[in-house]
């Protein structure tokens, strides 16, 4: 990559602006994801005090930033980035803002990705594909059947060893999370029940398998798929980054918990350390001037008008928008093509606000059950210190799920978690780790050392190796199980 034709037009728009280059970043990122929420040049503007609100103190030492300089290197090589940079630094370009700013986990785009889940049925008839289409190699790691079979025998050594002693209970729960189409949860019992009728101990007998999911339509497509073990099958539609919400009934007795491609689809926030102080990165969701006349054109509507429907979208989803706006949306196909026009231009803005401390940014809520208490910013306060400047995710509902499932694992019991990993805190300061856009949906890379962080704090190991049943892929594979 010719690092000059990506960054010497932008300098030379930024010496030409009446800006101080002594408190400009100019950041580079290879945005992989081809659909995504960034823009080729973007600006970042870098705040010194909380809007309305007191200022933060400023320690010796630290950098004073005012701007970064955003570039999308990918496709930077044929646009015209000296006019595109010189433009964003005369004034922010025309565009209609769907939310107010705030912290990434609470921006619209979440609300986008849980209506992705609800009405998944309605996508995927419109596009004429499955959801598991769009991962790379168009289907889950979660379905290999050789990590499968090793998931199993460890399981039953495990029993075994519980047996000998008389201390294996009557039922053995296994939880999945995130159970998709039932792929996954197919070929575990398939296998299991192979594997159970050559170790003889009647394993199968005793198996209660959990399906989990957000969507209640892939819960119903997953119960079809494992049609041949229903005798051994629940199913629930919950939360994700609550799952002991609805399975609390299980504390202490589920020998594992296995997750795949869920964490990196939970809101997250994130945080930054730029020059000696430390930032919440605050997100808001708009479209861009262009495509929004064309989204308002296609529904019959005026392009100020879009904020108002696209919020009835995300409170209704399209098979009521029709009913809640006829003169625009005549039927829920013409609803479901707005929600997919408006979600393909969805863009975001981005701003550094200081943190006032570390302790007073809550990455988790308590939620009143026993064990679970706040998880406080804290807990960041290593890795955002490792040496450079560094962003980085706090991946909030990943750290939420993974906190409540550690609480329902019986003591030899094991969370495996297949999904993208980012497992040292440079990986954060050579790639860009997304938000990227899968389908309909928001995928970020997950926060590896701070999950290990957190877990060591819960009395857990947390180890992490690349997935061993498929070369070439990004999957890395999370194990965590209780410290000896």
């Amino acid at each position: 990559m010719d690092l000059a034709t990506s960054l010497l037009p932008v300098v030379e728009a930024l010496a030409e602006a009446d800006v101080d280059l002594a408190k400009v970043r100019v950041v580079s990122d290879w945005v992989q994801y081809r659909e995504n929420f960034r823009e080729v040049v973007d600006l970042r503007p870098i705040l010194h005090s909380v809007p309305a609100a007191a200022g933060v103190p400023v320690s010796l030492g630290v950098r004073e930033d005012d701007l970064e300089v955003a570039v999308d290197v990918r496709r930077s090589q044929d646009a015209p980035l000296k006019e595109l940079t010189a433009a964003l630094l005369r004034g922010a370009p025309e565009r209609i803002v769907l939310e107010d700013w705030g912290r990434g986990s609470r921006s619209c785009i979440w609300d986008f990705n849980a209506l992705y889940w609800s009405a998944l049925e309605l996508w995927e008839k419109a596009t004429g594909r499955g959801y598991e289409q769009a991962l790379p190699g168009g289907e889950s790691d979660a379905r290999n059947i050789d990590a499968a079979r090793e998931l199993i025998l460890g399981l039953f050594s495990v029993w075994d060893r519980l047996a000998e002693s008389n201390a294996l209970p009557d039922e053995l729960y296994v939880v999945e999370l995130g159970v998709g189409n039932g792929g996954q949860a197919k070929v575990f019992l398939d296998v299991f029940r192979e594997l159970d009728l050559a170790h003889g101990r009647g394993y199968y007998r005793r198996l209660r398998y959990l399906m989990c999911d957000y969507s209640q339509h892939v819960l119903d497509l997953a119960r079809e798929t494992v049609a041949d073990h229903l005798a051994h099958v629940s199913s629930f539609a919950l939360d994700a980054t609550r799952p002991a919400t609805a399975l609390g009934f299980l504390q202490y007795k589920v020998f594992l918990v296995y997750v795949s491609n869920v964490y990196d689809n939970l809101p997250t926030d994130e945080v930054a350390q730029l020059g000696g102080r430390t930032y919440c990165v605050e997100t808001r969701a708009y479209l861009p001037a262009a495509a929004a006349e064309g989204i308002a054109a296609a529904a019959g509507a005026t392009p100020a008008e879009l904020p108002g429907l696209v919020h009835k979208l995300l409170r209704l989803g399209p098979a009521l928008l029709p009913e809640a706006a006829p003169a625009h949306f005549p039927d829920v196909d013409s609803a479901v093509d707005f929600w997919r026009r408006t979600w393909s231009a969805l863009r975001l803005e981005e701003r550094y606000v200081p943190l006032p401390g570390l302790d007073a940014y809550t990455i988790v809520p308590a939620t009143g059950r026993d064990g679970l208490t706040t998880l406080s910013g804290e807990l960041l306060r290593p890795l955002l210190e490792s040496g450079a400047d560094l962003r980085m995710h706090v991946n909030n509902g990943a750290l939420a799920s993974f906190v409540d499932s550690l609480m329902l694992l019986h003591p030899f019991g094991t969370l495996v978690c297949h999904d993208l990993f980012v497992t040292d805190v440079n990986g954060y300061r050579t790639h860009f780790r997304g938000p990227g856009k899968y389908d309909g949906s928001v995928v970020n890379w997950v926060n590896g050392p701070l999950l290990a962080h957190v877990g060591r704090r819960h009395g857990f190991d947390v180890t992490y190796e690349p997935f061993r049943h498929r070369s070439g892929g990004n999957i890395v594979t999370m194990t965590a199980q209780t410290r000896d």
